[in-house]
């Protein structure tokens, strides 16, 4: 073999000093993220999805969840993308600020909450990491694991029976899913509504691209969720290979594209 597309992070050190192996990373179209049931009290209260948000350190999480294997998110959307714009500054990590935006929202601590949490890995791993984070601004999370069946019938769908849960959407362009009011999150605004509708009838790619930029700073400036990074997926192939397809979505790697040099 040549090339061995989407390897565990794990395997990755072993090939990365090694002269014979080149490491290709490429960008995928997930966006890893806690999110956060609106509808829920208190966090149907900005200023404590604010204060969940500011208490997260990214870079943390992103070791504990994909031992390294990410770039910080601050929206529902990713570097490569039509229109991406960096919002990672919207909602700093800063323990001291969320406590205060906690103090602000006139919530009395302990905050006691849920967490479900599907089997992924970088579902249980990155929970452990943000509970952690949380239980220093007097949020106490009590871990539920579940199997995919139980995630899927009680949080994604039925009830929306959870506070918090950790999930990477893969769908390539989901920002649609903010519109829906019945979509397991609950965020509703009719600020993204207008701006989705606009993104949706515009024909003006220049003018669509900056409306993109709008709704991420929305989603963003609301803290609809706990934006927390875009996946990176390794990629091992040997030195002289050229021509991979490095970023996704991958339909194919094209075999004419590709040369041993």
């Amino acid at each position: 073999m040549d090339a061995f597309p989407r390897v565990a992070t794990r395997i990755v050190p072993q090939f990365k000093d090694n002269p014979k192996f080149q490491v290709i990373l490429g960008g995928s179209r997930a966006k890893t993220i806690l999110a956060i049931n609106n509808k829920h009290k208190p966090l149907d209260d900005v200023r404590v999805r604010r204060a969940i948000l500011s208490a997260i350190d990214r870079k943390a999480v992103i070791e504990g969840a994909a031992d390294g294997f990410g770039t910080p998110i601050g929206s529902h959307y990713v570097p490569g993308a039509e229109g991406f714009v960096d919002t990672t500054g919207v909602n700093p990590f800063n323990v001291e600020k969320a406590k205060q935006l906690l103090a602000e929202a006139g919530v009395k601590t302990p905050l006691e909450l849920t967490m479900t949490l599907p089997p992924p890995p970088y579902a249980r791993q990155g929970g452990e990491v943000i509970v952690s984070e949380l239980a220093k601004i007097g949020i106490t999370v009590k871990v539920q694991n579940v199997e995919w069946a139980q995630w899927l019938s009680s949080t994604y769908g039925g009830p929306h029976n959870y506070d918090l849960t950790i999930v990477s959407h893969v769908e390539p362009f989901d920002l649609g899913n903010y519109a829906k009011p019945d979509y397991y999150w609950g965020y509703q605004s009719k600020a993204f509504d207008d701006l989705y509708n606009k993104i949706k009838n515009t024909g003006n790619a220049k003018e669509r691209a900056k409306l993109l930029g709008d709704a991420q700073k929305l989603l963003a400036a609301d803290a609809a969720n706990g934006f927390l990074y875009q996946p990176r997926f390794p990629t091992i192939a040997r030195k002289e290979v050229k021509g991979l397809w490095k970023d996704m979505p991958i339909f194919v790697n094209d075999l004419a594209a590709m040369s041993w040099a």
